[in-house]
């Protein structure tokens, strides 16, 4: 068997391919292991120790990936964060994962001066990556990420301890928690045999010629497990910066692209493109096809099987863990299913007073993971809710059938599923409510053919205040800045009072029902 773990074949082979920019740099594993080790070194002359945390805002490409892979032979936390967010934003995630070191491209200027401000985080700590398309050398306060190597060795560290990421996930509350797992008392190079394991669960094993396309930002749980994983197994990592449609055909054909991520929304702009220019690429290279994060319409998973062959995977899972696999033969018999348990995971389906339902009958979704244990950082309560017995929840409902595969039938009752990205209204809700014109305001999915879901927002103006597109849009300018655009609303509407109870309970569906009919509407 080829060797498994990054640092291993990469001191064997340092020549072998190990990344792709999106601009088509191509970097070897020498390459990219030297730049690794001498992140280790500088970071650690620095003064991080094991347990510490490093939090990124970068762009996909080499510098992204070496600093994933200095954290995980260092005993730190990764935390890569989303940069669509604003800098508040940013900076709340940055001082509430305790990050020592904090690495920004210069993209992301603006939003990166603006949360090491309100993380309150040192400009030693605080470090510039040119952005890919050149402009800025710097950013303001920040320290040129070259200084960090600068004089360090590039050979392997002493000490070398295994480290995790921890992604943030929102919730309901508004505010995003990372999910936080123990540091495995293992060196990285067995801990990285024990974490790519996961690529075996869909048939994927180590080198045997693959190359792995990244088609989403890094700061995805799945694209950090499945990239790292395909790193970890010997398989060239070829990243995408902004997503196309045309372009994901045209780099699977010319690097033989053998296996992928993706989500629904990606699958339904391929299909869209005109026949001619499908027919222009070849995409047999292709064998593992893997999709999460947002329920896959039957009719498009079926057109992505007519098109690429029986290489279309899917799974479901969150960043607490997992969870599900439906091979292709499984969802041909089985239309609509997300699969069956894993063999390292069980799945249950819970009433609402936690009891176990029979099969067939619709219920929570919980799920366990052997030696994922977590907990949300800093929130003993949410990871208690969370949890019953040992297995844990993230509010979807489903049920699963006698020969053991589940089916979803809705995801959690209020959040927005839009092109794969998990959307919490509350937070919205909160932000709105901070202009003087919303006396109260409803945030909730609306169907969108491309997106899935788009926000929509329904307003009680406040007293004084007239309902109309000029308050719309002052609404909207309030947003700005404080939310990351994805979050903003895509519309908004007006009642003149909102459907609530006594007790102040809103009834958001007597909102939202009405913009659903004629289609699978939200239980």
């Amino acid at each position: 068997m080829a060797q498994v773990g990054f640092w291993k074949w990469a001191a064997a082979e340092p020549d072998r391919l190990a990344v792709v920019d999106p601009d088509g740099t191509e970097h070897s594993a020498g390459e990219l292991l030297a730049a690794a080790n001498g992140l280790v070194h500088g970071l650690r002359a620095l003064g991080l120790r094991r347990g510490d945390a490093v939090a990124t805002l970068l762009p996909n490409g080499f510098e992204s990936t070496a600093v994933y892979l200095a954290a995980l032979q260092a005993g730190w936390y990764f935390t890569p964060i989303n940069y669509h967010l604003a800098g508040p934003e940013v900076g709340y995630i940055v001082g509430d994962c305790e990050a020592e070191a904090f690495v920004a491209s210069t993209r992301y200027a603006d939003v990166a001066i603006g949360a090491a401000a309100e993380a309150g985080i040192s400009p030693a700590c605080c470090f510039a990556v040119a952005a890919p398309e050149g402009g800025d050398e710097g950013i303001e306060g920040f320290r040129a990420f070259a200084e960090l190597s600068a004089g360090q060795s590039t050979d392997a560290p002493p000490d070398r301890t295994a480290g995790v990421a921890m992604h943030y996930t929102s919730g309901t509350t508004g505010r995003p928690k990372g999910v936080r797992r123990g540091l495995p008392d293992l060196d990285p190079d067995t801990n990285a045999e024990l974490f790519a394991m996961v690529l075996s669960l869909f048939g994927i094993q180590p080198d045997d010629g693959n190359v792995h396309l990244v088609t989403s930002p890094n700061y995805h749980t799945a694209v950090t497990t499945f990239g790292g994983n395909s790193l970890h197994y010997g398989h060239p990592l070829v990243f995408m910066d902004k997503w196309d449609a045309e372009e994901t055909l045209a780099k699977i054909e010319r690097y033989r692209v053998t296996s992928t991520h993706m989500v629904p929304t990606q699958f339904h702009r391929m299909l869209a493109l005109p026949d001619e220019v499908r027919a222009k690429y070849d995409v047999s290279s292709m064998r593992y096809a893997i999709h999460a994060a947002a329920p896959c319409p039957v009719d498009v998973k079926r057109k992505m099987l007519e098109w690429w062959g029986p290489v279309v995977y899917e799974y479901y899972a969150a960043t607490e863990g997992g969870g599900t696999l439906a091979t292709p033969e499984d969802w041909l018999a089985h239309p609509g299913t997300v699969g069956k348990p894993w063999p390292i995971s069980d799945v249950k389906i819970l009433d609402e007073l936690g009891e176990e339902l029979p099969r067939g009958e619709i219920g929570t979704v919980y799920m366990k993971t052997a030696g994922a244990d977590f907990e949300y950082k800093g929130d003993r309560a949410k990871t208690e809710e969370s949890r019953n017995a040992g297995f844990f929840t993230v509010g979807d409902v489903g049920y699963m059938t006698e020969d053991d595969f589940l089916f979803l039938c809705d995801r959690k009752s209020d959040m927005i599923i839009s092109g794969g990205v998990n959307i919490y209204p509350a937070e919205i809700e909160a932000e709105l409510l901070g202009h003087p014109g919303v006396g109260d305001v409803a945030v909730f999915g609306i169907p969108h053919e491309d997106w899935g879901e788009e926000i929509k927002a329904v307003v009680e103006p406040a007293p004084g205040y007239e309902p109309g597109d000029e308050l719309a849009a002052s609404i909207l300018e309030h947003v700005q800045g404080r939310l990351g655009k994805f979050k903003w609303p895509k519309s908004i509407d007006f009642v003149d009072t909102m459907p609530r109870d006594p007790s102040g309970k809103l009834y958001k569906r007597k909102l939202r029902d009405p913009y659903w009919e004629g289609r699978e509407a939200k239980i």
